[in-house]
């Protein structure tokens, strides 16, 4: 009778222990997929920023670039795809489409030096320019929280915990291809 008392302690013991390292792998899981979030939502303060600053600037340009409609269009329209995303996979690419008609706005600008000595054009570009800035530093912050969750979902033996929870990868935050070719710069 003791020998099974003591067999069903150890046994009571092991399972014990296997449930606490189940559970230690869940909440460690639980935290970075947290940390993402958080992430996410820093990187999502700095676009609602950029976004606000968008019609200003538009409007500051159209005022010197008025044939430059086409242009417009398009900064407009991303715009507006980039603030209606609302999964981090769509506004990620959306993002993207408005970062490149936003480039093609300020080559627009290039054209004016008018434009470039504007006061007013000048403190629009310049937020946009700390706005930029942030976004990138948020971008690799939830870059590097994507990449840690993930990696903590493959390794063994979390992947068999994430699996029968229904945690899932996130993406990360990439430049578009398009937008990874140096600009060209004539003279």
């Amino acid at each position: 009778m003791t020998a099974f008392l003591i067999a069903l302690g150890i046994l009571l013991g092991l399972a014990l222990l296997v449930v606490l390292w189940l559970v230690g792998i869940y909440n460690g899981l639980v935290r970075l997929r947290q940390a993402v979030k958080n992430a996410w939502a820093q990187i999502d303060v700095q676009l609602k920023r950029r976004h606000d600053l968008i019609p200003n600037l538009v409007n500051t340009v159209k005022g010197y670039a008025a044939h430059e409609k086409d242009t417009f269009e398009r900064v407009v329209n991303a715009r507006a795809k980039a603030t209606s995303a609302t999964l981090p996979a769509d506004k990620i690419k959306a993002e993207g489409e408005l970062t490149a008609a936003l480039g093609k706005l300020l080559m627009v600008a290039e054209a004016y030096p008018e434009l470039k000595a504007n006061t007013n054009f000048l403190q629009l570009q310049g937020e946009l320019t700390s706005t930029e800035d942030r976004i990138a530093l948020s971008r690799q912050t939830y870059n590097d929280a994507v990449t840690q969750y993930n990696t903590d979902l493959q390794v063994f033996p979390n992947v068999v915990v994430a699996g029968m929870m229904g945690f899932k990868e996130e993406p990360l935050f990439e430049t578009p291809a398009e937008q990874r070719e140096a600009p060209q710069v004539q003279f």
